[in-house]
């Protein structure tokens, strides 16, 4: 995924303060009479009887925004609803996560500053070859965002829908351009900051627990790659590989957010880590080729090296383990057309209707496009998003309409905001609403409107909600219509790809490791099985045992190729 979560992680944190053994077995409890419950009290359950770990997201979130927002109002800043935005955008379930989308973000805001004021300055007067600059940039940003794992490919997105808010908030008075990207970038570091002083508040022993989370999670998949493995048959059972390759794939992703929440002092933790994952994928690949046991054993007993390595760091340690972003060259491309197609189709809208809030209209299909566009299907998320961004419509018109007219100050505006926000914080830990929370959480404050100089008219509520709705709308239509998603082709595309890596593979002249070969082959198959939906599932399990299978021929061809050329040339070794 390439994984741009949201928060894109659904992992619950282990607060420190909520580990007691009678709460544990309260919940234990809980979940056993949860059992017992009708259909629709379980689907309400996040809401009913959420965890106290869920309760502690959404209430840390929460006063995070809010306190954000009260800073801006105190500094008089002109649109202080961006802070409490920046702050739901970074939240995560994870420390190290939120660190890392927090630094990312930063990043990719300065690039969209920049790239923002140097539109306006190039074209001031050329509205039609802004729009077209403005369209390829956010095309580029969409797609290379693709050829990066984590939160780097986050930081292109930003910088693409930091752009077009920078610039199309300065269309009618380009001279205030520079103004509006400082105004911007103020936003977004109090949004990281706040979320981080109450991360720190809420989370006082999360680095010591991450010291010994990522050792724990390692061990345990060790232990189970060992039970998994048959001395008789040398082989695993399809569907147990597929489980276990995920749950391998998804550790490597999390090792760069569990480093960081480790703190500093950790030396080459990360790199053992993936060196850990590495050869544990190298035992099922030599198991499953029917590798002798002592093969599968030495890579079982390196891996656990590793960890050990985590656990007390060696002295000066230079241990250093390269890795990869995968590269999805067809799912950049298709992400590049149809940004670029849709913030042209956006302009023409705007062209064509004279709306007088089509800059608003273009700022939000740029910023959900950026929101959406690297999700592994964006059409299935577009239609959550849709359903949260209505019910964030809806809630915003009652706070507008009944409630804002009788708010005097900024403490009670919180007040008024702290119910939806937290209702809005226990949703985003649901994966089955988490599209919808996302939208309802970020947009609640940004259609509300709150200011310092005035209340926000109908007429100004109306027409900026309606162009919200419609962005949202917009995106959704050009995500199922312009080179849509389908899993099928994708499969097939997956099945062609690793035949070509495969003969690659087998050339004298290849670089590819083991290491490199074995967990780019783990993530594609990993993303295909999270995108096979519609698929049947015969054909799923064929297509996994034809891919494990190549992977298997492949690290055989890397280990002969070594076998067979001088050591000094040899591609990276796994440890």
């Amino acid at each position: 995924m390439n994984t741009n979560t949201w928060t894109e992680s659904h992992h619950k944190p282990n607060l420190p303060f909520f580990r007691s053994g009678t709460v544990a077995e309260a919940t234990r409890g809980a979940g056993r009479a949860h059992a017992n419950l009708p259909v629709w009290s379980a689907r309400w359950r996040w809401l009913t009887a959420p965890t106290l770990a869920d309760l502690g997201f959404a209430l840390r979130n929460t006063l995070a925004a809010e306190l954000s927002l009260l800073i801006a109002m105190w500094m008089e800043l002109d649109s202080p609803q961006w802070a409490p935005l920046t702050v739901w955008v970074v939240a995560t379930a994870s420390r190290g996560e939120s660190l890392s989308k927090a630094r990312w973000r930063l990043v990719g805001t300065g690039i969209g500053c920049v790239a923002g004021v140097s539109l306006i300055a190039a074209f001031p007067q050329q509205e039609g070859l802004f729009f077209v600059g403005l369209a390829l940039w956010i095309g580029l940003c969409c797609g290379g965002a693709t050829f990066f794992d984590g939160y780097r490919g986050y930081a292109l997105l930003v910088a693409s829908f930091t752009s077009a808010i920078v610039a199309a908030g300065a269309i009618e008075q380009p001279d205030s351009v520079f103004d509006i990207a400082m105004a911007r970038g103020t936003y977004i570091v109090l949004g990281i900051v706040c979320e981080s002083v109450l991360a720190i508040l809420f989370l006082p022993g999360a680095r010591a627990a991450a010291r010994l989370r990522l050792p724990a999670r390692l061990r345990a998949l060790a232990d189970r790659v060992a039970a998994g493995i048959n001395p008789t048959s040398g082989r695993f059972d399809v569907e147990a590989e597929s489980h276990l390759l995920s749950d391998l794939v998804a550790t490597n992703v999390r090792v760069e957010f569990d480093v960081l929440e480790m703190g500093g002092g950790q030396g080459r933790a990360a790199d053992h880590a993936r060196a850990a994952l590495a050869n544990l994928l190298a035992a099922m690949a030599h198991a499953r080729g029917g590798a002798p046991a002592a093969t599968c054993a030495g890579d079982l007993a390196a891996a656990r090296q590793h960890i050990s390595a985590i656990l007390a760091p060696p002295r000066r340690d230079r241990f250093r383990f390269a890795s990869r972003s995968p590269r999805h060259a067809v799912e950049a491309l298709h992400n590049g057309i149809r940004a670029t197609f849709g913030i042209l189709s956006a302009w023409l809208v705007w062209t064509v209707t004279a709306w007088p809030a089509g800059p608003t209209f273009v700022s939000f299909v740029a910023l959900v496009y950026g929101l959406l566009a690297t999700r592994e299907v964006p059409a299935l998320a577009s239609a959550g998003f849709y359903h949260g961004a209505a019910l964030c419509a809806g809630v915003a018109g009652l706070c507008v309409f009944l409630v804002i007219p009788a708010v005097t100050a900024p403490e009670c505006l919180a007040l008024v905001l702290l119910v939806p926000m937290v209702v809005g914080g226990l949703a985003a830990r649901s994966p089955r609403l988490v599209n919808q929370a996302f939208a309802f959480n970020m947009f609640l404050p940004v259609l509300i409107g709150p200011s310092n100089t005035g209340r926000l008219d109908e007429a100004s509520f109306l027409n900026t909600t309606l162009a919200f709705l419609a962005a949202v709308l917009f995106v959704r239509f050009t995500f199922g219509t312009v080179l849509p998603f389908r899993a099928d082709s994708h499969l097939r595309r997956t099945a062609a790809w690793v035949e070509r890596r495969l003969r690659a593979v087998g050339r004298a002249n290849s670089r590819v490791g083991e290491h490199q070969w074995l967990m780019a082959n783990a993530d594609s198959m990993v993303r295909a099985m999270r995108t096979s939906q519609g698929i049947p599932r015969q054909e799923i399990l064929t297509y996994m045992d034809h891919h494990l299978q190549a992977m298997v021929q492949g690290l055989w061809l890397i280990e002969q190729r070594k076998a067979l050329t001088p050591p000094d040339t040899h591609a990276t070794p796994m440890r």
